[in-house]
């Protein structure tokens, strides 16, 4: 690798990530480390050869939340309401140039007082271990450095050793070379009735491949999972057919995603059961704490989100929702048994869509729903 000043700018070319740090730490250099590739970017954050902090945009909330939910076990006070609502802040400002949300967002976790600040240290620590691993894997890419750098302004938790970083991340993914080395030998010694059996690539070598390879985004979607999980995801109806000619402008759109909010299994039935299976896809949650996740996944058209559930309301919830870029416009319906003016002066400060009155029939239901998404 030619030993040009890291503070230029270079494009697409055959990456040697060890060498490009040693230059780094030799140096003692303070700044931004920022490597791109076609689908993703990395930004390794020094101050005097020390790491500060470390971020790869794939998949950066779900790692943050991750390593949360971990610490979580340790940490009653980062409860899922607390990371849903760090996700509804800080993820919908991650496009903006320059932004370092899920840093932004450790530093507001102190602020709160819901982490200490050697926890946020340990947080960034793992979350370091992790982009490193990643970053090391690179082929090839582009890179540029910078001495001044978003994170000037803010608070710092920890000055890691990079060398040490490397060293674990480096023994991380031999280990994991070795197991894939290993699976792929007694593959090729099965019968060949078993090797189709087995999957073709395992768990453990993806990190390897991942970053090297084109990556397709898939469609968006929400997976089943068990039954005795909290969440009951989507599952389309049988019954009940819509009348297409009543209805022409759902013609425009081969399938509507509906999200349900509601902690009560049987309205979440019924709505299944109303709404056709050939017009909607209804993606059912009973857990009003984690259907952030599924909402960002599944994408949906328009959300029906009952107002009374344990933990987090229907209004509190809306007005979270709204919060979030990706949920300013889209249509979402209160619904509930209660027919007061305050319910629905309060669904209206929360920016609400619509009302729902329960009980309410299929006519009831398609109706809210054909008035807001036709």
């Amino acid at each position: 690798m030619s030993t040009t000043p890291t503070s230029g700018y270079k494009f697409f070319q055959k990456l040697h990530p060890l060498s490009l740090l040693a230059q780094l730490t030799s140096r003692r250099v303070t700044g931004c480390l920022s490597v791109f590739t076609q689908y993703d970017s990395w930004l390794i954050y020094l101050e005097e050869g020390k790491l500060t902090y470390a971020s790869c945009s794939n998949q950066l909330f779900d790692r943050l939340d991750t390593h949360l939910r971990n610490l979580s076990e340790n940490i009653p006070s980062l409860h899922s309401s607390t990371r849903m609502q760090v996700r509804l802040i800080f993820e919908s400002k991650q496009e903006k140039k320059g932004a370092i949300t899920d840093y932004q967002a450790i530093c507001w976790l102190v602020d709160r007082g819901c982490i200490a600040p050697n926890q946020a240290a340990m947080l960034i620590e793992e979350l370091a271990k992790e982009v490193m691993q990643s970053f090391l894997s690179l082929k090839e890419g582009g890179y540029e450095f910078s001495t001044q750098t978003p994170l000037d302004e803010l608070p710092k938790f920890c000055y890691l050793d990079l060398r040490l970083i490397v060293e674990y991340c480096q023994k991380e993914l031999r280990s994991q070379k070795s197991i894939a080395v290993s699976s792929n030998s007694q593959q090729k010694s099965l019968p060949d009735s078993q090797q189709k059996s087995l999957p073709k690539t395992s768990r453990e070598t993806q990190i390897l491949t991942q970053l090297t390879q084109p990556r397709v985004q898939p469609k968006a979607e929400v997976k089943p999972i068990s039954a005795n999980n909290n969440i009951q995801e989507s599952v389309n109806s049988e019954e009940q057919n819509i009348n297409d000619s009543n209805h022409p402008k759902l013609l425009k759109k081969n399938l509507y995603t509906i999200a349900c909010i509601d902690d009560s299994v049987t309205v979440l039935n019924s709505i299944k059961h109303f709404l056709d299976k050939n017009t909607f896809s209804v993606v059912a949650i009973n857990d009003p704490v984690k259907a952030l996740m599924l909402i960002l996944r599944s994408k949906p058209d328009l959300i029906l989100l009952d107002v009374e559930m344990p933990n987090l309301d229907g209004y509190e919830l809306c007005s979270l929702l709204r919060k979030h870029s990706s949920f300013k416009e889209l249509p979402i319906v209160m619904v509930t048994g209660r027919t007061g003016f305050i319910d629905r002066a309060k669904a209206k400060m929360v920016r609400a869509s619509g009302y729902l009155t329960k009980p309410f029939t299929q006519s009831d239901l398609l109706k809210a729903i054909f008035k807001h998404i036709s």
